[in-house]
């Protein structure tokens, strides 16, 4: 391991310290250091180096690269959807969203995080699909129409009037038309719908499991 250590980089030193039910004392007595120096290990004042990295996993009994702790992965939320009131959706790449959420390891395992987005669902109308606060993740594979492999399945869709619904896709009677079915099925069906874009929600997750960053 390189003796440099990345200026800026946070650790679980007091996480794994707390588990191990040891004292700053305690630490810096093992450590072979002084207690204000472990303690500004601990609160990042003080800057770590690799030799006080491997001892501290040392004492834990872990590797070193789990006392890092790593930086989240951002995916911004494009907009706020609901099944019948809708609303424009923002350019993540020019401002960034609404807001920041982490990746969730289902999104990384589906690829690059980057080419994920999402939106916070508002209201109660996709209720008992969806809940309001819920985050809907999703990728778009085309900047126009959609893939036909998410033809049948709920959407994120931008129709030609520049607004973001979350719908069930299904081809219309016409070339380049579709029905908008709603998850509600109290909801009436927009037939023959023109849209800009529709891709298909990869993962939904309550908003009490979502990080807000």
């Amino acid at each position: 391991m390189s003796r440099g250590i990345p200026h800026g980089m946070k650790f679980r030193l007091k996480e794994f310290r707390d588990q191990a039910g040891l004292t700053q004392e305690q630490m810096a007595e093992r450590l072979d250091i002084s207690v204000s120096l472990y303690n500004g290990l601990e609160t990042g004042k003080r800057r770590m180096n690799a030799t006080y990295l491997q001892g501290a996993s040392e004492i834990f009994g872990v590797p070193a690269s789990e006392l890092i702790v790593e930086a989240p992965i951002v995916i911004p939320i494009a907009g706020r959807v609901g099944a019948g009131a809708s609303v424009p959706l923002y350019d993540t790449t020019d401002d960034g969203g609404l807001f920041k959420v982490a990746a969730p390891p289902q999104v990384r395992k589906l690829g690059p995080a980057g080419s994920f987005a999402a939106v916070e669902v508002e209201g109660d109308s996709m209720m008992p699909m969806y809940q309001p606060g819920d985050i809907l993740f999703f990728r778009r594979a085309t900047h126009e129409g959609i893939p036909d492999e998410d033809i049948g399945r709920p959407c994120i869709v931008e129709d030609a009037d520049g607004h973001a619904w979350v719908k069930q896709v299904r081809t219309g009677d016409e070339p380049d038309l579709f029905h908008l079915t709603s998850l509600n099925p109290t909801a009436q069906t927009r037939h023959n719908q023109r849209i800009k874009w529709a891709a298909r929600v990869m993962l939904a997750l309550p908003a009490e499991m979502v990080e807000r960053l």
